[in-house]
């Protein structure tokens, strides 16, 4: 059995020795360097350049600016393609721009033939700037009179959307003898990936076709948005992906591929190259979404949960990118946890602002909902007195649920041996007691949050995707994904699910971990924890093929039906048990005979018409420090239901990196901007995101519960790590405080002066 085994990941070797190639390494040598200028100020319009200064340092071979670039409005977002018109993401930004809608957009871009010249060069490009007042938050953006960021969404609204689920209405549900209702304003800032490896391309051409090589986690969609940039057949373009250093869905945005792809086919075809400065990635690239809210909450006093309203703001910065799917989904989520038993009212706004512009980030806005759902939820059970894991078992969603919008259902459930798990791990029940009613300047506390987390983007969009596998003449299969690797480990469960499906020894598959538009099958990409549930389903399929495929042959071989015979580790055996031929014999027959020669190949597409969800939960043991406003995480317990684990070992590293996210995000990062919108810490000193010295030990613990819709019973995982922590350790504050916060991060500053405001600390002099 290969699958449920904790193989060593496939591409260990290659990356610990260096030998593994990414997009740096590969940049040809006479390649130009090509640097973007990039607007001082984040709202307004490019009147004109003086050029003559930059166009003298020596190596600049060409300066274009805006009015160069064709007029020519595309997408960004890595998602799925529709035919039909009104579900194709909103086409609202040029390859470079003469209406500035964020401080650091492109402008222009120098192109010479180094990169010292290229940075002089850009530094003395000067440009004629009319400046418009900056739009930083959505109710600026959302005034009357203030400055529209897109013609086409005039009142900077993206999309605004809204849904009511149940019989009643909230103000019934509150009227309920005895019912507690809370309210209150809750928020959360922009933050970063952070991903190790730099935003990097460089393209150039072979004959008419445009070769662009970049670090990107959708190389499909990226062929077909620099073919909608430039205006050309998108098989014009072709897309190879090397290995990659991460991505968390930064590089689910098409960034600055169609700007490579264009530049070499003004200079003769010759390569161009774009690498962004650290600076360029954490202030100019994409950020997570931003929310404000305001919610409501009411319970009867037995802890039933009978009503919630919920109003979310998010801020999408300049270009619309994966625009309202963000708040679309951490809406989803406040529904998807919990049962209103009376109502439940949402409503929803993405608006166009000055900040940078919001995409995809582990997790896709279900961080966000998650928060929101968490620390509302932790402030009710703590107004009705009732223990908030309790509270939880009495009102989350049970095993069968299906989302009322979507369909998407609950095939497997574990969420309650999730709880009861994580209960028993951190010693709940005894440390919410022995932590009652502290004092001093230092106090602990316990606290928890939920999730859910579906497994793709079916049926909001197209899911599908396809496997290509070839035997060779020594019965080694080499397995081609359109799916791709960026550092989480896909191409090791690929490699168990294709031995496992084939019936070989995961020694005896080869994987291609380079992705080639022109060469590997299609495959919409890295995101929304799809992989080993959509592709893996299409490698399962792919492997089944090339199986009977094999056993055919073996069968004419022996002059016999394929009926009784199976493969175990690379032995083709009969119903006695006995080994009759080897994969390596019908390799060999098969390519090189004189009578029958046949190639064994296999390509399957799984067109994915399922969902399911995964569930999970974060419990957080903690020590606030009052005087110095410091939180010290003394223990963080992750408990995942994500059906079957493929690999063990690989689960759980993919757990400790989701934890350490969420540790960031909970106490110490957030993009700061001054009054105009310029990023003030977009720099790995001033960003502030966990050390080993700030982490404490991770743990990783799961239930396994079958998915019946999964290839081998498996669903989401890649993303729901970094969901609950913020907020499990948020309520943990709660608990050792008596503090409800209701913003992130969990900074030192922020949490005196709640303290202190709840009573808490001295005055001005308390230290």
């Amino acid at each position: 059995m290969a699958v449920g085994q904790s193989i060593p990941r496939v591409d260990a070797f290659a990356k610990v020795t260096g030998e593994a190639k990414y997009t740096a390494d590969l940049v040809p040598a006479n390649a130009y360097v090509a640097k973007i200028v990039r607007a001082p100020v984040a709202s307004g319009w490019v009147r004109g350049f003086d050029l003559t200064e930059a166009q003298a340092v020596p190596g600049v071979v060409r300066i274009f600016t805006c009015f160069d670039v064709p007029d020519i409005q595309f997408p960004t977002a890595g998602h799925p393609w529709s035919t039909v018109p009104s579900h194709q993401d909103i086409c609202d930004r040029k390859l470079l721009n003469a209406h500035i809608r964020v401080w650091g957009d492109e402008i222009a871009v120098v192109v010479a033939r180094d990169r010292i010249s290229a940075e002089r060069a850009a530094r003395l490009v000067k440009a004629d700037i009319e400046v418009l007042p900056a739009l930083s938050t959505p109710d600026e953006a959302m005034a009357p009179g203030a400055p529209c960021l897109h013609e086409e969404k005039p009142g900077n609204v993206v999309v605004h959307s809204q849904f009511h689920l149940g019989d009643g209405t909230f103000d019934e549900a509150a009227a309920t003898p005895g019912a507690v209702v809370v309210s209150g304003h809750y928020s959360v800032p922009a933050v970063q990936h952070c991903h190790m490896e730099p935003v990097h391309s460089f393209a150039y051409m072979e004959g008419q076709k445009i070769t662009v090589v970049s670090s990107t986690q959708i190389p499909h969609i990226v062929r077909r948005v620099c073919g909608q940039a430039l205006g050309i057949p998108w098989s014009r373009v072709r897309v190879i992906k090397p290995y990659m250093g991460g991505g968390f869905g930064n590089k689910q945005d098409v960034l600055v591929e169609p700007l490579a792809a264009w530049l070499t086919t003004q200079l003769g075809g010759h390569a161009v190259n774009i690498e962004l400065s650290r600076e360029e990635v954490l202030g100019c690239t994409r950020t997570r979404h931003a929310f404000d809210w305001d919610v409501q909450a009411v319970a009867s006093p037995d802890g039933t949960l009978l009503a919630r309203t919920y109003c979310a703001k998010s801020n999408q910065g300049g270009y619309a990118s994966h625009g309202h799917a963000i708040a679309a989904n951490a809406a989803n989520v406040f529904k998807q946890c919990y049962r209103d038993r009376v109502s439940l009212d949402s409503e929803s706004y993405t608006v166009y602002t000055n900040r940078p512009t919001a995409g995809a980030m582990r997790g896709y806005g279900i961080p966000q909902g998650c928060f929101i759902t968490e620390a509302l939820t932790d402030d009710l059970a703590y107004a009705l007195g009732m223990d908030p894991l309790e509270f939880r078992l009495k009102n989350c969603v049970q095993a069968g649920y299906v989302d009322p919008h979507n369909g998407i259902t609950m095939h497997a459930y574990g969420l309650d041996q999730v709880l009861e798990k994580g209960r028993a791990a951190i010693d709940w029940d005894a440390k919410r007691r022995l932590y009652q009613n502290q004092t001093g300047d230092r106090r602990r506390g316990v606290g928890m949050a939920l999730f859910t987390y579906k497994s793709n983007v079916y049926p909001i969009s197209l899911e599908t995707a396809s496997c290509r596998m070839m035997l060779h003449e020594d019965g080694r299969v080499t397995v081609q994904m359109g799916a791709t690797e960026i550092g989480q480990g896909a191409d090791t469960v690929f490699t168990q699910m294709a031995a496992e499906s084939i019936g070989l020894p995961v020694d005896a598959i080869d994987i291609q971990s380079v992705q080639d538009t022109d060469v590997s099958p299609f495959d919409t990409g890295a995101y929304a924890s799809r992989q080993t549930y959509v592709s893996g389903m299409a490698c399962k399929m792919t492997g089944e093929s090339l199986r009977g495929k094999i056993l055919d042959y073996a069968a004419g071989m022996l002059e016999r039906s394929a009926e009784g015979l199976t493969i175990t580790d690379g032995q083709i055996v009969d119903e006695t048990g006995q080994t009759v031929l080897t994969v390596a014999d019908v390799g060999m027959e098969s390519c090189y005979s004189l009578t029958n020669s046949r190639h064994l190949t296999a390509e399957e597409t799984y067109h994915c018409e399922q969902n399911t969800f995964a569930t999970g939960a974060c419990f957080a043991e903690i020590e606030v420090d009052l005087a110095l406003g410091q939180i010290h995480v003394l223990r963080l317990v992750n408990v995942h239901d994500s059906g079957r684990l493929i690999n063990p070992k690989l689960a759980e590293a993919q757990v400790h990196g989701g934890m350490s996210m969420g540790l960031g995000y909970a106490l110490s990062e957030e993009m700061l901007f001054d009054d105009a919108c310029k990023p003030l810490n977009a720099n790995l000193l001033d960003y502030k995101i966990p050390t080993a010295m700030d982490t404490p030990k991770l743990e990783a613990l799961f239930v396994e519960v079958d998915d019946p819709t999964g290839p081998y019973g498996n669903k989401a995982l890649g993303e729901p790590p970094a969901i609950p922590v913020a907020p499990a350790i948020r309520n943990a504050l709660l608990h050792a405080t008596g503090v409800s916060v209701h913003s992130l991060p969990l900074t030192p500053q922020k949490l005196i002066e709640h303290f202190r405001a709840a009573g808490l600390l001295g005055g001005e002099d308390h230290v």
